[in-house]
């Protein structure tokens, strides 16, 4: 999972310089100019007048030739300028000396926002990492003050500051806002240097108050301590009838590692059991009915089964030492799940108010930040869910079963060649490799060399990039400037590094190698990255696929290539699922915003059976499953979960071409060269195809047909 900077950040972080006119000088080359944007609230009635007096001195100043520049920036700039940013005369006056009118003093203006940018952005996130260090990595008990740290957005007031210094306002001068519309129609025929344009003047859209992102940045720090909170001790975890099925110490966090344990339990001995065990806590976690007392406490007992009962436990599989006596509670929290989605809701709803190019977190998240609309999105979807294969490949897994599929199901992993009794072995021999972080970050020249870099790449990319220890289940940091480095975070426990652990190390390695060569690979500062969250989701999941080749176990033959392929197409019609629900429960409370928690609770269970029985329930035979809705990213990142959808297509169209190239490490390097562009320019220059589920579909449809089914 890829952790983004905070939103004062990925906002507004702005710096300029004044230019010089030299009218002798080229005129700066014309530019497509989007439409002018509504007046937003709070505008003054009296702008329209000063605009007026700048566009005659400016056309009088630099002639017809720059009328569209002129007219665009004037009304960009007067659409966030406030009665206290000063009168029309400041107004002309501020245009008058900050218009670019030639090439130079526009080229010049660009690299001064660049270089100036790198440093804001970089540095702010570097702050705002050490903010949250304590709270996120695993070096002992938290203490009380970690809680206010990790809330402490550094850079809530850089938004305000950069429009009150007028900084903010040259950009929007100078540089022409682009639409979604147009990045799609006409983004191939753009100069990479325009496309860099584009994503200077995104960052000024939008004049969002100290307050607000303040409010932003605690919702979110809250949300992530809770869900790093989650921790249930399975030793404690009984069955229906009362046994312990667990071994002593396992400590696993919602909803990753119970996942994870559902996976790795086809082909054990008493796997079922664990499956249906698991099954029932985690939806006891999602309903909110799991005794708070039981949350993370390796004191008491609790059978989800009866989750009325909670009882000391005559066991301690920890270092926690028993106090003499405790009230033994079997009381749920209090909706404190769903408490933090609605606060999310309500910070979101601030931005909102002040956001008018886009004024839902829909608009933000799926127009701006994945550069596709919430339509296109929800379509490739339920393409997916609403698929023919998805019938056949669950008779499939029912005839490898010897039984009927039920709703744990979806977690199948017999087909990624990981299931079965190897997997406490793995667990051995990851430990013994890998006793802290400190000794994969050793390691790692070592496993980019196996994956296919050069030596040469594998240790400068190794230097760039450190390992942590997390206190939640793992995460990639990106580094915002050349000098810093990304971190790589997972956890490891007391004895070490676990299979699943290592697991999560190998695809968060993904991430910060795209990171790394996105940042230092492209031309432009302002490009770095790529088009959208799934797409560094996309190369995490290529890197995931050979963990246990990186282990030194033999990789799979290529006659296991349908094997993969039906594994991508099962991973992904569980995550299209749960994509689906979390879209589904943000419309939910964009339509009811006084919610409270309780009804938010039932909205999201409501939403979870609505998408599993519309395309879950005809292929497992059972209704009603509320599975969909444990995913802990509904908690603590909004709306995040539709990347990880969107991500299994990439991955799929970069594991294709991965293949006909044979060569790994040169392929995702110039992949991760292409930078930030928009996503079917992106996957067009990558692998030939724009981006969608149809690669996999069709393959999925052929591997099917080798098998005769």
């Amino acid at each position: 999972m890829k952790r983004t900077a905070p939103l004062a950040l990925t906002l507004v972080l702005t710096a300029a310089a004044t230019s010089c006119q030299r009218p002798a000088a080229p005129a700066a080359r014309p530019v497509a100019v989007a439409p002018a944007p509504k007046p937003a609230p709070g505008a003054e009635p009296s702008m329209q007048a000063a605009v007026d007096d700048a566009r005659r001195e400016l056309l009088a100043r630099h002639g017809e030739a720059q009328r569209a520049r002129i007219e665009q920036g004037l009304r960009q700039v007067a659409r966030l300028w406030r009665a206290t940013d000063g009168d029309a005369r400041a107004f002309a006056a501020f245009a008058n000396a900050q218009f670019a009118a030639d090439q130079a003093s526009l080229d010049a203006l660009f690299q001064r926002f660049e270089f100036v940018l790198e440093s804001l952005v970089g540095h702010g996130s570097e702050m705002a990492r050490d903010l949250r260090w304590y709270a996120e990595l695993d070096l002992g008990p938290e203490q009380p003050v970690d809680a206010l740290t990790s809330a402490f957005d550094p850079m809530a007031h850089l938004t305000e500051d950069s429009f009150s210094s007028k900084l903010g306002f040259a950009a929007l001068l100078n540089f022409p806002i682009t639409t979604l519309e147009q990045r799609l129609n006409e983004g191939e025929t753009w100069s990479r240097r325009k496309w860099a344009e584009a994503w200077l003047v995104e960052r000024f859209t939008r004049r969002i108050p100290a307050d607000v992102l303040q409010a932003v940045a605690e919702a979110t720090a809250d949300g992530e301590r809770y869900i790093a909170g989650l921790n249930f001790w399975m030793h404690h975890v009984l069955d229906k009838n009362g046994r312990r099925l667990f071994p002593p110490g396992m400590r696993l966090l919602s909803h990753w590692n119970l996942r994870d344990e559902i996976k790795s339990q086809y082909g054990q001995p008493d796997g079922i059991d664990r499956q249906r065990t698991l099954q029932a806590l985690m939806e006891r976690i999602a309903a909110q009915q799991v005794p708070a007392i039981f949350i993370d406490n390796p004191l008491v007992d609790f059978s989800p089964f009866h989750p009325e009962i909670v009882t000391r436990s005559p066991e301690n599989d920890s270092d926690r030492k028993a106090p003499a006596s405790f009230a033994l509670e079997s009381a749920p929290e209090p909706d404190t799940r769903y408490a933090k989605l609605l606060a999310h809701f309500q910070a979101a709803r601030r931005v909102d108010r002040v956001s008018p190019t886009a004024p839902t977190l829909f608009a933000r998240s799926f127009d701006e930040d994945r550069q596709m609309s919430e339509a296109r999105v929800k379509e490739l979807l339920e393409t997916v869910c609403k698929s023919p294969l998805l019938g056949k490949v669950a008779r499939l897994i029912e005839q490898r079963l010897g039984r009927k599929l039920e709703p744990f199901d979806i977690w199948y992993s017999g087909f990624s060649g990981k299931a079965g009794p190897d997997v406490r072995k793995l667990d051995e021999m990851v430990r013994a490799r890998y006793p802290n972080a400190e000794a994969y970050k050793k390691d790692m020249p070592n496993l980019l060399r196996t994956l296919g870099f050069s030596a040469e790449k594998a240790a400068w990319l190794s230097d760039r990039i450190e390992v942590d220890p997390a206190r939640g289940s793992g995460h990639a940091l990106e580094a915002e400037r050349r000098g810093d480095k990304a971190r790589l975070r997972t956890r490891v426990g007391k004895n070490g590094m676990d299979y699943k652990g290592f697991n999560i190390a190998v695809h968060e390695m993904g991430h910060n190698v795209e990171q790394v060569v996105s940042l230092y690979g492209v031309d432009h500062w302002l490009l770095r990255g790529v088009p959208n969250t799934a797409f560094t989701e996309a190369i995490a999941f290529r890197f995931q696929a050979r963990d246990t080749e990186l282990l030194g176990l033999p990789p799979r033959d290529r006659n296991a290539r349908a094997e993969r392929v039906l594994h991508e197409f099962w991973e992904t019609v569980e995550i299209a699922g749960v994509a689906l629900v979390d879209m589904a429960v943000w419309r939910w409370m964009y339509a009811h915003p006084e919610a409270t928690p309780a009804e938010l609770k039932e909205a999201v269970l409501s939403r979870a059976r609505d998408v599993w029985n519309r395309y879950y329930a005809p292929v497992f035979g059972q209704k009603d499953s509320i599975l969909f809705a444990i995913y802990s990213h509904m908690i603590n990142t909004p709306l995040y979960l539709p990347d990880y959808a969107l991500g299994h297509f990439a991955a799929f169209q970069i594991a294709q071409q991965l293949e006909k190239t044979g060569r790994f490490g040169d392929e995702i390097e110039r992949m991760c060269r292409i930078g930030r562009v928009s996503p079917d320019l992106w996957m067009k220059q990558a692998t030939g195809r724009p981006l969608g589920p149809e690669a996999l579909l069709e393959a999925t449809g052929a591997a099917l047909e080798a098998r005769g089914k």
